[in-house]
């Protein structure tokens, strides 16, 4: 597994990370405590040593699948979590005040809450899971709860998960000063932190987390127009209509290009992402050992050619599936 830097909090992690959203067993329907906990130490033994999740992940499963593992295991872990709006809505709608959406007691009452989940004695980097630049002109109680949690030493770092697609909403808080690492959607459809986002990261030693890097699925080449999936599933929402075979089209466009440098689309979406030097991790979403194992093993060392990476541009696509 190779290592990459975290921007400047100075963490070696593994350019592979765990994204922990599926084990949360709600939205993403069928995940079991036990898979979960043999993925979980699976990613380890393969080197991935950071680990995302949320408060709001299976409402604190989540975290306590990953506290649990990391109080198991000897090696050196990461793991990020993140505080949820308060006001329940994601993404950050424009005009809303952060006073409802992140206020300083529930900041600091997230974080103790996740900390109880995790059974750590440190969250190592406690995210904001919305966000909208606009905050940083808005009162300070919610910027004094986060500097709080730093202070004593509950909180190692701070960082923000950007809106669904909206990279521009986090230019500020990049410059800020404020915060160690984004989050953000970037994958060979949403291309667009490449513009202003990840040079600014750069200037500013920030580091960045890749979310969302096979779409949801829709970059794994097993999407097709009669895929169906459990009940209460959110992606019934997000393939609802016709989305299914348009992300098949797209994914089939895809496999026609790759080539010899990937042996899968799921192999070459990660090869995507990890071809651009700002991105300091990508967390696919995992459940499964064999995902853990086939993710892992993108991490090899290899770059995509200056052909495919200019190939793949032309495949951006500029659309929004979540509800």
């Amino acid at each position: 597994m190779q290592l990459r830097r975290l921007g400047r909090t100075g963490l070696q992690v593994s350019e592979i990370g765990f994204g922990a959203w599926g084990i949360g067993g709600t939205m993403w329907i069928g995940a079991t405590q036990d898979e979960s906990l043999k993925a979980l130490h699976r990613a380890v033994e393969l080197g991935m040593n950071l680990i995302d999740t949320a408060l709001v992940y299976g409402m604190g499963r989540s975290e306590k699948l990953v506290g649990q593992l990391v109080r198991e295991r000897k090696e050196t872990l990461y793991v990020a979590t993140k505080v949820p709006p308060q006001n329940g809505i994601w993404p950050a709608e424009a005009g809303v005040p952060v006073s409802q959406v992140f206020p300083g007691a529930h900041v600091t009452g997230s974080a103790e809450k996740s900390l109880r989940n995790l059974g750590l004695p440190a969250i190592d980097l406690l995210q904001l899971h919305v966000w909208r630049d606009e905050y940083l002109d808005e009162g300070d109680e919610w910027r004094r709860a986060l500097e709080d949690l730093k202070a004593s030493g509950k909180v190692r770092f701070l960082g923000v998960s950007i809106n669904d697609h909206d990279p521009g909403t986090a230019l500020r808080a990049v410059q800020s000063g404020l915060f160690d690492t984004v989050q953000v959607i970037y994958n060979i459809f949403d291309q667009s932190p490449e513009a202003e986002l990840f040079p600014l990261c750069r200037t500013h030693d920030v580091g960045v987390l890749a979310r969302v890097p096979l779409d949801e699925g829709g970059l794994t080449g097993t999407i097709t127009p009669d895929t169906t999936f459990p009940d209460g599933d959110w992606r019934n929402e997000y393939f609802a209509g016709d989305r299914k075979r348009q992300v098949h089209e797209r994914a089939r466009a895809l496999q026609a290009v790759m080539g010899d440098e990937a042996r899968s689309l799921p192999e070459l979406a990660l090869r995507f992402c990890l071809a651009d030097d700002a991105v300091s991790t990508v967390i696919p979403g995992m459940r499964r050992l064999s995902t853990v194992e086939q993710n892992a093993a993108v991490s090899d060392g290899r770059r995509l050619s200056p052909g495919l990476r200019a190939t793949l541009e032309e495949h951006a696509w500029a659309r929004n599936f979540y509800p």
